[in-house]
């Protein structure tokens, strides 16, 4: 499996009506974002989260990527940390893309956001793309 991170694992956007320090700004070629400190130390566990797919609920999105929540303590409060992922085939036989699109924790900035939980067991979504199937979302 090749795994590649998106920009969105540690950066967050800029909200309306903000003026971002330009130190913090983090550009690819189609957009610019600013370093989340909270995300950036959060993504350090995702490499452990993705190494755990198999064995973790994964659920659809229902605009064709899956995404897995991670609860995490901090300070003793428990947060939604949700993972949204892709998985696609890769150009070398026998080889699946899992790209990590985003990781975020569950706030008040994205509260009304969340895809309903529609679960789908990983191996699933490993053969259904490694077999050029079609990946149905439950209704």
């Amino acid at each position: 499996m090749q795994l590649i991170y998106s920009l969105h694992t540690f950066t967050r956007g800029v909200k309306e009506g903000e003026t971002p320090d330009k130190d913090l700004l983090y550009c690819d070629m189609r957009e610019c974002r600013i370093f989340d400190f909270q995300r950036y130390a959060l993504s350090a566990r995702l490499p452990e989260i993705v190494a755990a797919l198999h064995v973790r609920k994964c659920y659809h999105s229902g605009k064709g990527n899956f995404f897995v929540i991670e609860l995490i303590g901090e300070d003793g409060q428990r947060l939604e940390y949700e993972v949204y992922f892709e998985v696609s085939r890769s150009s070398k036989k026998g080889v699946v893309n899992l790209f990590v699109q985003s990781a975020y924790v569950r706030d008040d900035a994205h509260k009304s956001s969340q895809p309903q939980k529609k679960p789908i067991g990983f191996f699933v979504l490993l053969f259904n793309t490694q077999n050029n199937r079609t990946i149905k979302v439950p209704k």
